[in-house]
């Protein structure tokens, strides 16, 4: 009976299509016609009006971190495809600033790991990370719950989205999920032209990019429809390292800080300075790119991949071919290809007002 009813549930996911559905309309969570069938177990945790107000308050509420002044939404925010826009590094609280750059929020039921370095395998223990994190909201999953719990506001909030007023960190976790499961981006011009949609049409640079991002292996690694294939792998970028507060005990100490991407979680020689492949949905307006955000512009990521590749320890075998490092490309293919990376923009996604920071805010 239980996978008779998770099968049933999937099925009426599959049946609600993005393109007959406008974003009031649309379902908290959908999978797109084009897309393939969710890794993470929604039927475990459904998405409901009640949870998903909570998720978004909780979301975008200082009340997570420990002086109540750095919320999820800080660093992730809607009109940049839930980035920390033009932040090389997230800053958190106090301004301390972090060793990575903020990735984007979206698609996320899609994921199998979270975080550049994967160390997280669960959506619904991803926030725990930056709550808890020195550099983030530097505060305990226990007092967040306490601080929760003395408010006039929420109570009544968790009772609507779970039948009782008692505020537990699994409630609260569970609410933050069913917000940030919502978060799908599939209405792209891109996404209206494969399913066919309103004769949406590309044009012949859109389509020239498009054939050039395939031959040229940017799809091995972007690949399907979510535009990655989730994997680790090192694409030659110089060591980054730098001198940077590190707290210790809860004491303030200066350190070289080297990142070694997914080594950090596997502790394997062969994945160091490997970090997770980013999706390229909305990639024009989630700039800057890469782990650090060392670049801000796609031009400087192609021209990057063409000429600026280090043949580091572990480097991509797909990025040292013929004898030759990156990828070759000229400026035309070049410009091409950024027009259909362009493509891959969901304005509706980008300002649908129901991931907005909502009104009478916060709830204290």
């Amino acid at each position: 009976m239980k996978n008779l009813a998770t099968a049933l549930f999937f099925l009426g996911l599959l049946s609600c299509s993005p393109g007959k559905d406008s974003p009031e309309t649309k379902p908290f969570f959908y999978v797109p016609a084009n897309f393939p069938q969710p890794e993470y177990p929604v039927a475990s945790n459904p998405v409901t009006q009640a949870g998903f107000d909570l998720g978004k308050r909780l979301f975008y509420d200082g009340i997570l971190s420990r002086d109540s002044t750095i919320a999820c939404g800080e660093c992730h925010r809607q009109y940049f495809a839930f980035t920390h826009h033009l932040h090389d590094l997230s800053h958190g609280i106090e301004n301390r600033i972090g060793l990575r750059n903020s990735l984007s929020l979206q698609n996320l039921a899609w994921e199998k790991h979270y975080m550049w370095d994967g160390a997280v395998t669960d959506l619904y223990q991803q926030p725990i990370v930056p709550i808890q994190h020195p550099d983030e909201m530097d505060d305990k999953l226990d007092n967040v719950v306490q601080k929760l719990r003395k408010t006039k506001g929420y109570p009544p909030l968790f009772k609507a989205a779970f039948g009782s007023e008692e505020i537990t960190s699994d409630k609260m976790l569970k609410a933050i999920t069913q917000f940030v499961l919502s978060l799908v981006s599939a209405n792209s011009k891109y996404d209206k032209y494969v399913r066919k949609e309103g004769n949406v049409t590309l044009t012949t640079d859109e389509l020239d990019g498009m054939k050039l991002f395939e031959s040229k292996g940017c799809k091995t690694c972007h690949a399907g429809e979510l535009f990655t294939d989730g994997s680790f792998r090192n694409n030659g970028l110089s060591k980054f390292e730098r001198t940077k507060v590190v707290y210790v005990d809860g004491k303030p100490t200066l350190q070289v800080v080297v990142d070694y991407g997914r080594y950090f979680v596997t502790q394997l020689e062969t994945d160091r300075y490997k970090f997770k492949v980013p999706t390229l949905r909305n990639i024009a307006e989630s700039l800057p790119y890469m782990h650090d955000g060392r670049f801000t512009k796609l031009q400087e990521v192609l021209d990057y991949y063409d000429a600026g590749v280090q043949d580091t320890p572990n480097l991509d075998p797909l990025l040292k071919q013929g004898g030759r490092l990156g990828i070759p490309m000229t400026a035309d293919e070049k410009r091409k290809i950024i027009a259909f990376l362009n493509t891959l923009t969901d304005t509706e996604f980008l300002q649908d007002k129901r991931f907005a920071e909502p009104d009478g805010f916060p709830v204290r």
